[in-house]
């Protein structure tokens, strides 16, 4: 199996009835700047490049950038009303307008800067039905290590003081090159495990 474009990967979740309620759903929401992000979109790839079908997530991750109510009630509300539409979901939702604080980070500048600093560049995807009704791919760093199955850190994790404990971390933690064993695990400097 291979996968090369962004356009294959859209057709790809187009052609999920899963995947397309979920972001329906979100969409419907209105949330400014949202998206539905990380393993939402990285699983779809690696499973599809495994051979395999859709497996069930730990989360489904929904961001959005929303400077004018940065409470993290609002988020917990959003979730309530997505458990209403897609009952038994994992859904985790946050504004990215204020998870600067919780990572350390100086202040985001929209939802793609948000996920630009996300730990790992085949995470740093997210997806959307935007306002013309029209799938929407989202990759700060492109999609070259999704579909590769590459496993590195993103520019912003090599520069951040704690970026190389927190990366190895997930990576130990996600068991990631368990699950999917073609993917190739690298280190913060750049070579391969």
């Amino acid at each position: 199996m291979e996968m090369k474009t962004e356009s294959e990967i859209s057709q790809m979740i187009k052609h999920d009835p899963w995947m397309m309620n979920i972001l329906k759903v979100t969409a419907e929401l209105g949330l400014p700047d949202g998206w539905v992000c990380a393993g939402f979109v990285r699983n779809k790839v690696w499973n599809h490049l495994h051979g395999r079908g859709r497996e069930p997530l730990n989360d489904i991750d929904v961001v959005y950038y929303d400077p004018s109510d940065t409470d993290e009630e609002t988020e917990k509300k959003i979730e309530v009303q997505l458990l209403k539409s897609v009952p038994h979901a994992p859904w985790s939702v946050k504004n990215q307008a204020r998870m600067h604080e919780v990572n350390g980070d100086d202040p985001y500048a929209s939802t793609a800067d948000a996920i630009s600093k996300f730990p790992e560049t085949a995470t740093s995807v997210a997806v959307r039905i935007n306002d013309s009704q029209a799938l929407q791919l989202l990759a700060p760093w492109g999609i070259d290590d999704l579909v590769t199955m590459e496993l590195r850190p993103t520019p912003h994790f090599q520069e951040k003081p704690d970026g190389h404990t927190v990366y190895e971390k997930r990576i130990h933690e996600k068991g990631w090159n368990k699950k999917w064993p073609m993917v190739k695990v690298f280190t913060r400097g750049g070579s391969y495990e």
